[in-house]
């Protein structure tokens, strides 16, 4: 509950044939929780299983974004206190992640302002992504020693030549129009169209399809346009066609365009060993046959994460003291050898994670 118990943390009722899913921590930008994580699973069962709910809609409280990610806060105590919250988390998260892909009804996402991190699992995995002009969609995990996680390697390796590389390595936000050519959204609308169009999906029939919903969503559609990514593809594809870091921070000296300097200094400050393995793993997600194939990958790098003081130290620096100086072990590439990156693909064995067939 928020603070005064006044309302849950997560919404969920229903509107004519829809079933709403409304994050509801408007002063996070609607961080999620372990509890939200176990609602929305509770949530999505019963909705299923309703007949009279024919599609879900997923939405964001407040007016900063749809969700900035997962509870950062409550994962850098249990990472310091060497607690099993991770472990915990990022299992039950993961495996949501899977359930929402498969969903078998209509799963709407409304991804207006900011959507990050753990809000793309609950978003960028639907079947109808919907995005407007406020839309930033990021992952960022780089800049905490981490990697594109939640299904993020797949989604990112599955973008057009190397926009996903790119947007893996900077964290850099993509509008969105550059969030439908990465093809982690769908649909852009103008944010003034919102209350029509959601009047129309929730007056849709509890038997209306994909298809169904898709026009409905289309009638509000604007002009496609090139973002400010798509039009450097052609830059982004030469920089970041290499399966090395050195390799890319060299492409992108050696071009020295405006855009490459300012695209090789969001990546300098980042986590060494972040950056090569969020390589590592979006290589193996583009060879990768499944969502669900990617997601114990990126389970087992989680947990090596979470016991690394990378991941403590990107926290600290980025959102607890907020000196935006963190002290990353090793502190160079060159120092991030093989054999550090390899632990992060080892097998966990009886921990690994695991989807029902």
């Amino acid at each position: 509950m928020n603070a005064g118990g006044a309302e849950p943390d997560l919404i969920v009722r229903r509107e004519g044939a829809a079933g709403i899913l409304r994050l509801n921590r408007p002063k996070t930008i609607n961080a999620l929780t372990l509890e939200m994580t176990r609602e929305i699973a509770v949530a999505l069962d019963a909705f299923e299983a309703d007949p009279e709910v024919g599609l879900v809609l997923l939405e964001g409280a407040g007016e900063r974004g749809l969700c900035a990610g997962g509870d950062i806060r409550g994962l850098y105590e249990s990472a310091r206190a060497h607690g099993d919250l991770g472990k915990v988390f990022w299992r039950e998260e993961y495996i949501l992640n899977a359930r929402i892909a498969a969903f078998p009804k209509p799963y709407v996402a409304y991804m207006d302002g900011l959507v990050m991190g753990g809000g793309i699992g609950l978003a960028a995995h639907a079947s109808h992504r919907i995005v407007t002009e406020k839309t930033k969609v990021a992952m960022p995990e780089v800049g905490l020693g981490f990697f594109p996680d939640v299904g993020g390697t797949w989604l990112l390796s599955r973008a057009p030549g190397e926009i996903g590389t790119y947007l893996g390595l900077t964290g850099q936000a993509a509008n969105g129009a550059d969030a439908v050519h990465a093809r982690m959204a769908d649909v852009e609308i103008a944010t003034a169209d919102w209350a029509a169009l959601r009047a129309v999906l929730t007056e849709l029939p509890a038997d209306a399809d994909g298809d169904a919903v898709m026009a409905g969503i289309q009638d509000f559609a604007v002009a496609a346009v090139r973002g400010p990514v798509a039009r450097q593809q052609d830059l982004i594809d030469r920089a970041f066609g290499h399966d090395t870091v050195e390799e890319i921070v060299a492409a992108l000296a050696q071009d020295g365009s405006a855009f490459a300097s300012v695209t090789l200094a969001a990546m300098k400050d980042k986590s060494p060993r972040g950056l090569k393995v969020a390589l590592k793993l979006l290589r193996l997600a583009r060879a990768s046959s499944s969502l669900a194939e990617c997601l114990v990958r990126e389970y087992r790098a989680a947990l090596e994460v979470f016991a690394s003081a990378d991941f403590v130290e990107g926290v600290r620096a980025a959102i607890i003291d907020k000196d935006r100086d963190p002290k990353w072990m090793p502190p160079d590439l060159e120092g991030v050898t093989p054999e550090i990156v390899d632990r992060y693909l080892a097998p966990l064995g009886d921990d690994d994670l695991v989807f029902k067939a």
